[in-house]
């Protein structure tokens, strides 16, 4: 049987770079550091597993990160994160490198980080449930452990209806992948107006309510990541409970869609106290 496409994330990474800009650089420290309750990363290792366009590696060195590990599978995305890097002057504390999440032998000469920031990249290894325990193995004690998971739907729009698109995109040429992002594109417009919602305003806004990203490149990463895998809050939440009992949950953000559900775990028996973690919502010891 031959092997099924899998989508390049670093080629639809390097067409983002160009849109890179002050605003989206703001939105994406604001998501690192509002979610985990954190001023800025002073002191702190980060760890950036999948680092896609590097923005977010970009973002934690801004943020005043002693060090910066970005990783990925992805040749192009290391690309990516290299110029990033670049253009930031070359910083001795910021590295990259290619390796896989599933890969033990890479991953052990990481070391072990302060933070492990992993959003919306570990349900696209095909082997969802190793990478996340193979990333939440390099958090420190006392670290944080932040990831997003596509979420499980199970009626109307289904995560399997998602998948199936999903390998339909990437089997097609490239005139039926640009055919299938405009058919997504007109939906978009045309569920918003029957709802009586301004689908420019949406669009306008995407940036500042999405992570500094770009509505056009998000809907060819959504159409085209695939391997994909999705989990509903509940199934995440036990299995990393499961594999770490001394993981608590302190910050949680649950998709009402086939959206990512947000995590942020505390690798500590006692969660932290709701004045060092601002995010801070639970007990870690069940889903609210």
């Amino acid at each position: 049987m031959a092997e099924e496409k899998t989508f390049s994330f670093g080629k639809n990474w390097q067409n983002f770079l160009r849109r890179i800009n002050k605003e989206r650089r703001q939105d994406a420290r604001l998501s690192i550091t509002e979610f985990m309750g954190l001023r800025d990363l002073r002191g702190k290792t980060f760890l950036d597993a999948g680092c896609g366009s590097g923005l977010f590696s970009e973002a934690a060195f801004n943020l005043g990160a002693d060090k910066i590990m970005s990783i990925d599978i992805d040749p192009f995305s290391v690309a990516c994160c290299e110029y990033l890097h670049e253009k930031a002057g070359g910083p001795a504390n910021w590295e990259a490198r290619q390796g896989s999440v599933l890969d033990l032998n890479f991953l052990a000469g990481l070391g072990r980080f302060d933070i492990v920031y992993s959003w919306g990249v570990l349900h696209h290894t095909g082997r969802m449930w190793d990478a996340i325990r193979n990333t939440a193995r390099l958090v420190k004690e006392g670290g944080l452990y932040y990831i997003a998971i596509y979420n499980k739907v199970e009626t109307g729009r289904t995560s399997e209806f998602w998948l199936k698109v999903k390998k339909l995109y990437n089997r097609s040429s490239d005139a039926g992948k640009r055919g299938l992002e405009f058919l997504y594109m007109a939906l978009f417009f045309l569920r918003r107006l029957a709802r009586f919602q301004n689908p420019i305003s949406e669009i306008m806004n995407y940036r500042a309510t999405h992570r500094g990203m770009s509505w056009k490149i998000d809907i060819t990463d959504w159409l085209g990541g695939y391997p994909y895998e999705y989990a509903s809050a509940e199934e995440v939440f036990h299995f990393v409970k499961a594999q770490f009992p001394d993981f608590n949950l302190v910050n949680l953000k649950t998709a009402d869609n086939v959206g990512a559900n947000w995590f942020v775990f505390i690798n500590a028996p006692i969660a932290a106290p709701a004045s060092t973690l601002a995010g801070a919502k639970y007990d870690g010891t069940s889903l609210p």
